[in-house]
């Protein structure tokens, strides 16, 4: 059997790769090609036809700006599957590019499998017809999202969510706390965790604001959790704290508190334990919230708040007013956005965490309804590997 990945960022490489794993133990001599990174190279025993470092590019501008290359990755991508004919094409979120892959592979008859159901219930709505048209399996793994898009005529399977058993297996083999110091050259003060995202525009946002948080608390340690495709010195144009690669995840863990650019990984620190606050800067304008805001159709922007809570515009109105009112906050994650996102907004947000306080009490008993809601008894990556075969 042959299949066709395609992962444009960091957390589909390693989502995919969990399926090619499953996919190669249920049949040792299936083959695979692939768009994405390292760790789907380590799984499917091969190099990737792009990497995803030639492919992350998120919004408009950044499109244009490198839609020569963009181009040029479609047609590399649609060129192998037309020569490879694969017995199917399974695409990992980055529905931007990959919704065009769906549409080549569907017009040549092979079966379309995506895994990561876009997030069309916050934006971009009118991607639903090339869902319907173009994708056979829609897979997702989100609760809510089964009855959202089956009440717009698309049938989303809930599979469980890959980051609960990737957050367990870091966590079951990570070093102790004094073993990740040594191996890290950190002392022993408490960690914060310092996450700004993968993409390098959300580290060129972000980490200014999280580094001048970071220097407001001299009594804690600030790391910086570096991402897979970038290079050290992009993070040292910014701040001067220690940059720790590939470890996220035990860097949360061992985190008395995180800073957590809004995305997987604020789902990842809520699974890790470590209470967060999460952080969007981009054009720091309040027009530019409000329109951001307007466009959004959901009450929030991060995954633990958006599991626990209502998805609809109405709710996030009725929430903003209530807690504009009372003063209580109507989340579980403190979320500051856009004009929100500075230095001293954050600190406000972020000190009360810090300590044995109420507001930290309340965060970690969401965090366990988080994991409640996505609890399944099975592997995301094996029922899709299972899906993609046949066998379910």
């Amino acid at each position: 059997m042959r299949y066709f990945f395609s992962a444009g960022e960091a957390s589909g490489d390693l989502h995919a790769a969990q399926v090619i794993r499953e996919l190669r133990d249920m049949q040792p001599d299936a083959e695979v090609m692939f768009l994405g990174g390292d760790e789907m190279a380590a799984a499917a025993g091969c190099e990737p036809l792009i990497h995803y470092r030639r492919m992350a590019y998120m919004g408009f501008i950044d499109v244009a700006r490198h839609l020569p290359e963009v181009l040029g990755n479609l047609s590399t991508a649609k060129k192998a599957i037309a020569e490879s004919r694969p017995d199917a094409v399974v695409l990992v979120d980055y529905p931007g590019f990959n919704l065009k892959i769906a549409e080549y592979a569907h017009s040549l008859g092979i079966p379309v499998h995506y895994y990561i159901a876009p997030k069309l219930w916050a934006w971009k709505e009118y991607r639903m017809k090339k869902l319907r048209r173009w994708v056979d399996r829609l897979y997702s793994i989100l609760p809510f999202e089964p009855e959202w898009f089956g009440e717009r005529g698309v049938r989303a399977e809930y599979v469980g969510n890959p980051s609960v058993e990737e957050v367990k297996s870091a966590i079951d083999s990570m070093p102790s706390r004094q073993e990740f110091e040594r191996l890290h050259g950190l002392d022993s003060r408490p960690i914060l965790a310092i996450v700004p995202g993968s993409r390098m525009g959300e580290i060129k946002a972000n980490l200014p604001v999280m580094d001048a948080v970071a220097r407001m608390h001299p009594e804690l340690q600030a790391v910086v959790a570096g991402a897979p495709a970038i290079d050290a010195d992009v993070y040292r144009q910014f701040t001067g704290f220690p940059v720790v690669e590939a470890t996220t995840l035990q860097l949360m863990s061992h985190a008395r508190a995180a800073l957590v650019t809004s995305g997987t990984a604020s789902l990842e620190s809520a699974l890790a334990g470590a209470p967060q606050v999460v952080c969007y800067r981009a054009v720091g304008w309040k027009w530019a919230h409000d329109l951001f805001m307007h466009i959004l159709k959901i009450p929030y922007c991060s995954l633990p708040n958006l599991i626990t809570g209502r998805i609809d515009r109405q709710a996030r109105d009725e929430v903003n007013r209530e807690a504009v009112k009372t003063g209580v906050r109507g989340w579980i994650i403190p979320e500051m956005l856009v004009h929100n996102c500075t230095p001293e907004a954050v600190d406000a947000q972020l000190s009360p965490l810090l300590q044995d306080t109420p507001e930290r009490a309340a965060q970690l008993r969401g965090y366990d309804e988080v994991k409640q809601r996505l609890f399944t008894s099975a592997s995301a990556a094996r029922t899709v590997a299972e899906c993609i075969t046949g066998k379910r």
